[in-house]
């Protein structure tokens, strides 16, 4: 079993910073790749969070992560904008593209946005709570360009990403109701966690080579490559589709089939269609309190076991007061991956060595 450590949320988002800072980033870049990668880790999203760093800085040495790109503004229909991300960091490409449509939200009561040829642009989540902390509805549709790794319902190999969906509602006074799941079964940077921990995933979430079930995490991770499965069956496999089209297709990028196949799995690119609305465009004066209604209708059903009813996003909030308090657990294997990544992008020994003594 790989040692656990435990690291302040502060001192992470240092290091991290510090990192992209000596890799090239200029200071705003380091700070938001930075704020996001520590974000999922306090959300409870390990996948997605510093464990990414190795990953993104072998797309850098291979050429294929552009750093201090921003995207640029290919159409500009008003209520629409297509945006062009320019193989740069998602965590900049996705904030600046949020950011352009909370303003068209805010003009017009609606706004979408078609983000592509961004890199890896990480949780979700993230970007749905940008829009929420405006006030806004968003609706996020998701496809990973040319890089598949799950297989169709009724398949036996690899023919998509994870194409994650995403949507949240700002609620009054309290935290937003946020929906951020990848349409597999689970994320492929579980299965990734999975094996630095020497652990095995829960079955009926991968199959091999063969196309045989397995809780082998190595099958994502060593030839010849297994896939993972989508969740719910055939419901899954079909958002998973519909978030392909809508989020490569729709958006102005690329959708994954022979013509888009990438060579290198560290070249995560991803295109995002985005809806974002005012809620307050509709007529309806008691929304707030409908919802809150419903929530509470909802939680009031006998618990059928130890665990409470929670709503959508309540287990990221959990996650975050818990991980606020006592540290980002991260375990020995990933640990040592992100020092190698430090020195890959330049940081000296003793800085790391600094950055390492603050690890419990």
């Amino acid at each position: 079993m790989s040692t656990q450590h435990r690291i302040p949320p502060s001192h992470l988002h240092q290091f991290v910073q510090a990192i992209w800072l000596h890799a090239g980033s200029s200071a705003q870049e380091a700070q938001l790749v930075a704020e996001h990668l520590v974000a999922a880790n306090l959300a409870g999203h390990d996948s997605h969070g510093i464990g990414m760093i190795p990953s993104y800085m072998n797309s850098l040495a291979q050429g294929f992560l552009q750093l201090n790109q921003h995207p640029t503004v290919e159409k500009d229909a008003g209520a629409v904008l297509t945006l062009h991300a320019n193989n740069g960091f998602g965590q900049v490409a996705a904030y600046e593209a949020m950011q352009l449509g909370i303003e068209r939200a805010a003009k017009l009561g609606i706004a979408a946005v078609g983000l592509h040829h961004s890199h890896h642009i990480g949780r979700i989540g993230h970007w749905a709570e940008q829009c929420a902390a405006a006030g806004f509805v968003s609706f996020h549709f998701v496809n990973v360009m040319g890089d598949p790794m799950v297989a169709p319902y009724n398949g036996s190999d690899r023919r998509f990403g994870t194409n994650p969906f995403c949507a949240i509602f700002p609620r009054r006074n309290t935290k937003p109701l946020l929906l951020d799941f990848a349409t597999s079964g689970i994320a492929f940077g579980k299965t990734r966690v999975a094996w630095n921990k020497e652990q095995q995933v829960a079955p009926g979430y991968l199959i091999d080579h063969q196309g045989k079930p397995t809780t082998e995490p190595g099958v994502m991770h060593q030839a010849p490559y297994g896939s993972l499965m989508p969740f719910g069956l055939h419901k899954g496999y079909a958002l998973a589709t519909m978030c392909e089209i809508f989020g490569g297709a729709l958006s102005g990028g690329r959708t994954t089939h022979d013509a888009t196949l990438v060579t290198s799995h560290d070249a995560i690119f991803n295109c995002m269609t985005t809806i974002i609305v005012n809620p307050e465009a509709f007529d309806a004066p008691a929304m707030q309190e409908e919802a809150e209604s419903f929530l509470d209708w909802v939680k009031q059903s006998p618990q059928s076991g130890n665990e409470a009813i929670q709503v959508p996003g309540e287990w990221e909030e959990h996650n975050r007061v818990a991980r606020y308090r006592d540290g980002i657990p991260l375990d020995n294997n990933s640990w040592q991956q992100i020092c190698a990544a430090a020195l890959q992008a330049g940081m000296p020994q003793e800085e790391l060595a600094a950055f390492r003594a603050l690890t419990q």
